[in-house]
């Protein structure tokens, strides 16, 4: 089969192709989709953090509600 219409570049967004510049087509156009080439999108700041979970040992129980007074002096709640 070859290529006889106009190219067009979109982004794949919950499910559906949406076309750059608000391109649209009419209903019922005959399309040919071909995924392209992407670079890895890089990690998110959490989700290199993520790594790091569980690995503190011997924390005091209450440190998520007194972190200003373990890490800063200051009195308990």
């Amino acid at each position: 089969m070859e290529h006889t219409g106009t190219e067009y570049i979109g982004t794949v967004i919950n499910g559906v192709v949406v076309l750059e510049n608000g391109t649209s087509l009419p209903e019922g156009t005959r399309v040919r989709v071909a995924a392209l080439e992407t670079e890895p999108q890089a990690e998110s700041l959490g989700q290199r953090l993520l790594k790091f979970a569980g690995m503190a040992k011997e924390l005091p129980s209450d440190l998520a509600e007194n972190h200003d007074h373990y890490l800063h002096g200051l009195p308990k709640k």
